[in-house]
């Protein structure tokens, strides 16, 4: 039986909500990411837009982790190059 992926929403330790999807993570850690290299951010601001990204980069990764495991599953337990084809 495939291993269930985690559950849609969760909170992280005090970075609030984490995201409903993949997607919606990506786009709010890109975002994140170009205003932490901007460089505008106020001082106090910077940590917890830090603590912030690294709770979405987990999600992020625990996601693409659960995915990957039902793939593996799907495919009796070998990864299988991808072909577009």
């Amino acid at each position: 039986m495939p291993k269930a992926l985690p559950p849609l929403s969760q909170t992280g330790p005090d970075t609030g909500p984490l995201p409903a999807s993949y997607e919606a993570g990506l786009q709010e850690l890109e975002r994140l990411v170009n205003e932490l290299e901007s460089g505008q951010l106020p001082l106090d601001q910077l940590l917890g837009s830090y603590q912030r990204g690294a709770a979405l980069l987990g999600f992020c990764r625990d996601r693409l982790q659960a995915v990957e495991d039902q793939i593996k599953v799907l495919d009796a337990g070998h990864l299988k190059a991808w072909s577009a084809e």
